[in-house]
């Protein structure tokens, strides 16, 4: 996956005890304190590329926080800072090709005359097997986990069409065998940034805890039980003690050298747009096309569901539609119980014929109505409501077809509250690994998870502007928002953000003195005139 996400949060260090300096302040007495900037290398996953609205793109890249902090530094005596190629996004696209066939989509755009999110039209020209070969000051590589870093060959071209390879490490790579891990190394640091860890649980998430390929079903994606990344599917959580092992080799590399920095823990992946942004009952009365469509779908499914799963002491699993309110989803629910065979027996006893019955059952065996502890994800937002392609011709002919309707939502368009628990055991777990290891060999701690609900209830900034943890709303909100289209990593302006939370850091644990950077000069959301 092409890591979809972020965590915005800003260090209040220092906030009340002086008036900030920044960049174009006169005067100012900038030092590099107990640290060494001579080399900067930043590691980590899209976060750490530059990665907005969906993709690498040339102007997003040149706004990553490792390129922002690297401009701060070079006041102190920071050296030359390089990041990836992208000059070949000539039209600033992103996306990518291989082969000359597309695999990765262009970023997303405000279309001004539609007022919503959509790919921006146009064909990459970012082609992967034209290979510029590192290594690079920045190594973040969008999409890898953990255990990604110090995997040789996870470059290898060869490698994209199984899995083994990432098509981004792949045109950054300085040979085919090398690992990130040996790349950043090879920059010789004096100083570092590492931010990984955050797809090691997010990818699960972001994929609404749906069960991907090649994890088998006793691990559940979950962190306990498989200690075996090789094994791994996409969007399986990885196992604690796997992140920890890798984690902890992964620290030991870079200060190998005598280098000092900074790391960052894992925000909460739930709080973002990605998962805030739908609600759980988006269906009003008028959606429903109003009273006489609700009767027939009370009548000829929601009644019935209602009276089974009743039954079976379940009686809030599904309540007949509202004619006066907002309704619902109906979503599928990997941990619900069973009701298959209930549900096609009280069909057949009603005269269904079993065949029929039984094709019913099956489709509605598991689903129940969504609660507020449910989180339903940012792109589910293009398909509630939509004819599901995939019902069947028996229940397409019965009308049953309708996605969060009359067709249960699949498990990946939903993160549940059992889905949720296992995403927040993960990130714990992760967390106080990072922080152990980091407070073992005094670096520096970035704590995002911590700092996250600051967003969430909004963060004044030090110019004293306040931004939030919410989605793209219009244009009357486009200066409050931190976030890109994607709904999981910052724009412009929120790396911005997080650029001068890890200054602020730095400037307290290694007593430097760095200015910090004026977020409003950074762009927001990208909207265009037309698509």
């Amino acid at each position: 996956m092409k890591n979809k996400f972020i965590y915005l949060a800003i260090l209040a260090a220092g906030f009340a005890s002086c008036e900030p300096e920044f960049e174009n302040d006169v005067d100012a007495n900038y030092t590099s304190g107990d640290a060494d900037f001579t080399s900067y290398v930043a590691v980590g996953n899209s976060l750490t590329a530059g990665y907005m609205d969906g993709a690498v793109y040339r102007t997003g890249q040149e706004n990553s926080y490792p390129n922002m902090l690297a401009q701060q530094f070079a006041l102190v005596g920071g050296g030359s800072f390089t990041q990836p190629y992208y000059g070949d996004d000539v039209n600033n696209l992103g996306g990518l090709m291989l082969g000359g066939v597309q695999i990765a989509a262009t970023r997303l755009v405000i279309d001004a005359s539609q007022g919503r999110p959509e790919n921006i039209v146009g064909t990459p020209t970012i082609e992967v097997s034209d290979i510029h070969a590192g290594p690079y000051n920045n190594m973040g590589v969008p999409g890898a986990k953990s255990f990604h870093l110090g995997a040789n060959g996870y470059g290898n071209i060869a490698g994209i069409s199984i899995g083994a390879a990432n098509p981004y490490f792949v045109r950054m790579a300085s040979s085919s065998n090398a690992s990130v891990l040996e790349d950043a190394m090879a920059m010789n640091p004096t100083f570092f940034t590492n931010w990984i860890g955050s797809n090691d649980v997010l990818s699960y998430a972001t994929n609404g805890g749906a069960q991907s390929d090649g994890m088998t079903p006793a691990a559940d994606h979950n962190e306990t039980g498989n200690t075996d990344p090789s094994t791994y599917g996409g969007n399986d959580i990885t196992n604690a003690m796997v992140f920890g092992s890798v984690y902890s080799s992964i620290v030991n590399t870079l200060i190998s050298g005598g280098a000092k920095g900074v790391v960052a823990t894992i925000p909460s992946v739930t709080s973002i747009p990605y998962f805030t942004t739908v609600p759980y009952a988006p269906l009003s009365p008028a959606a429903l096309g109003g009273q006489t469509n609700i009767d027939l779908l009370n009548t000829n499914l929601y009644g019935p569901l209602d009276a089974v799963f009743t039954a079976y002491g379940e009686s809030d699993r599904v309540n007949p539609l509202s004619g006066t309110s907002a309704n619902p989803i109906l979503i599928y629910d990997a941990d619900a119980a069973d009701r298959t065979a209930q549900i096609s027996g009280a069909l057949q006893m009603q005269g269904y014929p079993a065949s029929v019955a039984n094709e019913i059952g099956a489709a509605y065996g598991k689903a129940r109505q969504a609660t507020a502890n449910d989180l339903v994800v940012l792109p589910a937002s293009s398909v509630i409501g939509t004819v599901n392609a995939g019902a069947s011709a028996t229940l397409t002919s019965l009308g049953l077809n309708i996605n969060g309707v009359s067709y249960p939502m699949a498990n990946n368009w939903v993160l549940t509250a059992n889905e949720k628990a296992k995403v927040a055991d993960a990130t714990d777990a992760f967390n106080t690994t990072i922080v152990s290891i980091a407070t073992a060999n005094n670096l520096a701690v970035a704590d995002m998870n911590a700092l996250m609900n600051q967003l969430v209830s909004g963060l004044r900034i030090e110019t004293g502007q306040i931004f939030t943890a919410n989605y793209f709303s219009g244009i009357e909100t486009e200066n409050e928002v931190l976030f890109s289209l994607d709904g999981v990593h910052p724009n412009a302006r929120g790396y911005a953000v997080i650029t001068n939370s890890i200054i602020n850091l730095i400037n307290q644990h290694y007593n430097a003195n760095l200015p910090l950077k004026y977020v409003s000069d950074y762009p927001g959301i990208n909207i265009v005139g037309s698509n």
